[in-house]
């Protein structure tokens, strides 16, 4: 069982670079566009990245609760629980908060004409942007949590 355990937590840290490291450059990717022909393209990048963040993801939560089950004792250490409590918040971050503020900025790229970027993608931007910034917090957070182990 212990081998079994070492696997699970290798898989964990390698999901966790895959699923994580990703994450933290999707806003800058799209900040640095210039004209609507970038910003569609940094948006393309982003959607292929983000495949990683979701792969990464679900392996994290998969091998996590798989360890916490082989090492129940985990589920009354607050560095395990709030971990997962953080992580499940920053999952429902996803389709609660950033596909609502996603959506019209993805019809805005459909839809807008020219290469200038509208005033509008900037108001919709930051706000996407803003909640991108406090599930990478989050994050941030439960890697410290998991590296230090308070």
């Amino acid at each position: 069982m212990e081998t079994y355990y070492k696997i699970l937590v290798f898989i964990h840290i390698f999901s966790a670079i895959l699923g994580m490291g990703p994450g933290f450059v999707l806003t800058r990717i799209a900040k640095s566009a210039k004209t609507m022909t970038e910003l569609r393209h940094a948006y393309s990048i982003r959607h292929r990245l983000h495949s990683y963040v979701m792969i990464g993801g679900t392996l994290l939560l998969v091998t996590g609760l798989l360890m916490g089950f082989i090492n129940p004792s985990l589920f009354h250490r607050f560095w395990y629980v709030a971990s997962l409590l953080l992580f499940l918040i920053g999952l429902a971050f996803g389709p609660f908060v950033l596909s609502p503020r996603s959506k019209p900025i993805k019809a805005l790229l459909e839809t807008h004409k020219g290469e200038e970027i509208p005033e509008e993608y900037e108001r919709l931007s930051k706000e996407l942007f803003h909640y991108e910034q406090i599930i990478n917090l989050l994050f941030l957070i439960i890697i410290a949590l998991m590296v230090l182990k308070p």
